[in-house]
């Protein structure tokens, strides 16, 4: 790979484009990250971060700082006037299992999510550019030739890929001539912002689903004493400015009049128009879009944020893999996983957003199908589907985790061993000694050995079958697991067979470890 050129240019340094940078910098790809914005954004716009979202920011190193930034959902207190008339749990608070430990979405404003990603990167050696815009690129048989403009001077860019994580406005999903298939809802719009509000408890996501204009919703952000307003514009009306004193008025207008509820010192206002819009395509040549860029959501679910979080998290590994001598068509495999998921989470998120408008209370609840946890790449190009396979746990879908013991007799987590940018295989049971040689540097071996079985070095123990479950091993038994560096199953069988799995993966890791 040549030092003269850059390998990977990223544009846009919300979620996505900050998910992407850390995951190549801690894989020693040179990475650049731009964005046109002045400054970080401020707002707590994408609030929620899903279960799997807080697993990829647990590989990413992050996982402390975010928690440390949030708390759980809190519970909803609905109002008429100055009545409250009921109590609402959008999602029961499920209990940490052995293979889930973090099984309930986080509250955390995205500006802090944000904020907690640059200073990963930062320490990685990478700091974002802010105030600098791609003003135009063009791509040939070896790269790309960007235009990045600061200050009113250009700056001409020669890179091997460019990734546009540009926001629903994307420039680089416009210059590919990409269709953006969907709707926009012109007629429904939505102030939000960060405001302060005198009056109101700080323990309860407050709503009013019966106001005159439409309903108003003020959620506690935590550690910061302010609400996110979502303040509903109905079919029709008018959109009130975006001052305190209008915001204000609707307020006294809406909750407990005669009372003193006062909203204040807003630091982030937008209104906000709900698009269902999903790209054709995610790559062109040696470009590449994700996040909003390629699809964009309704905010019912918090599906936004974190399905582009994962966008990154897929394309990450693939990127830093062929820029390391794997082969090109690895990178094929991008488009033909994410896009199928975000069209089923678009369609999750419209469908909840349909309910919402039509007034039906039911649409406030949350199900399972938004902690992502679920999600696979089965039958997918790195998955392809085995005739009669009825084991739990398939190829393409998440690697469960598990608490085990180490040789030493210390707690340790199965994502423990996952965590950083390697492959990881599981070596169930005694068998396959060769397994860690054969594994080279891209490939963590972690052997996992039943409760009964005489101890080996280096291995983990099984003491409560929770890892030979998780993965339907029968205890005395051997099996084979192989986890993809995005914590996905990639190969998986019982008993194991190793000239298979070679078979499956030299293709797939970068020329280093092909050629050791």
């Amino acid at each position: 790979m040549s030092h003269d050129i850059l390998p990977v240019l990223v544009i846009g340094a919300g979620p996505t484009g900050l998910t992407l940078a850390c995951d190549l910098a801690r894989r020693g790809i040179r990475v650049r990250i731009v964005d046109a914005a002045p400054r970080p954004f401020v707002g707590s716009r994408g609030k929620g971060l899903s279960p799997r979202t807080l697993e990829v920011l647990d590989d990413l190193g992050v996982l402390d700082a975010v928690l440390a930034a949030g708390n759980a959902y809190p519970h909803l207190r609905l109002h008429w006037r100055r009545f409250v008339v009921g109590r609402w749990t959008m999602m029961p608070r499920r209990a940490a299992t052995p293979d889930v430990p973090h099984p309930n979405p986080w509250l955390v404003p995205q500006a802090r999510t944000e904020g907690i990603l640059r200073d990963r990167l930062a320490s990685l050696g990478v700091s974002v550019e802010f105030g600098t815009a791609l003003t135009g690129f063009t791509q040939d048989g070896t790269g790309i030739t960007a235009t990045l403009t600061r200050d009113g001077a250009e700056e001409t860019v020669r890179a091997e890929y460019l990734v546009g994580a540009d926001g629903g406005h994307s420039r680089v999903r416009k210059d590919l001539g990409l269709t953006f298939h969907g709707v926009t809802h012109e007629e429904e719009r939505m102030v939000v912002g960060d405001v302060r509000v005198d009056g109101l408890e700080h323990t309860h996501w407050h709503v009013w689903p019966f106001a005159k204009g439409g309903t108003v919703a003020l959620c506690p952000l935590p550690g910061v004493g302010r609400f996110q307003l979502a303040l509903q514009v109905k079919p029709g009306g008018l959109v009130p400015e975006l001052t305190e004193a209008a915001l204000n008025q609707r307020i006294q207008e809406t909750a407990r009049p005669g009372q003193a509820v006062r909203l204040h010192d807003a630091s982030w206002l937008s209104v906000y128009r709900p698009n269902v819009r999903m790209a054709d395509r995610y790559r062109v040549g040696r470009v590449f879009i994700a996040g909003d860029a390629a699809h964009v959501h309704p905010p019912t679910g918090g599906q936004g944020l974190n399905t582009g979080v994962q966008d990154a998290y897929n394309l990450g590994w693939k990127l830093g893999h062929v820029l390391q001598g794997a082969d090109p068509a690895l990178l094929d495999t991008y488009e033909a996983e994410r896009l199928p998921v975000a069209a089923r989470v678009l369609g999750l998120s419209s469908k909840l957003f349909d309910g919402m408008r039509q007034g039906r209370m039911k649409a406030l609840n949350r199900g399972e199908e938004l902690l992502q946890l679920g999600l696979s790449y089965r039958g997918g190009p790195l998955a392809p589907e085995v005739s009669g396979d009825t084991a739990r746990v398939q190829a393409g879908d998440r690697a469960p985790d598990a608490p085990c013991l180490d040789a030493h007799g210390k707690p340790v987590r199965l994502s423990d061993r996952f965590r950083g940018p390697h492959w990881t295989l599981l070596v169930f049971g005694t068998t396959h000694a060769d397994a860690v040689a054969w594994a080279g540097d891209s490939v963590r071996v972690v052997r996992i050995l039943g409760k009964s079985a005489a101890p080996i070095p280096e291995a983990l123990l099984d003491v409560d079958g929770h890892a030979h479950r998780a993965y339907d091993v029968v205890p005395g038994r051997d099996a084979l697991i192989l986890v993809r560096p995005d914590g996905y199953v990639g190969h998986a069988a019982w008993p194991g067979d190793l000239a298979a799995l070679t078979a499956f993966l030299t293709p797939l890791l970068p020329a280093q470890r092909s050629a050791a």
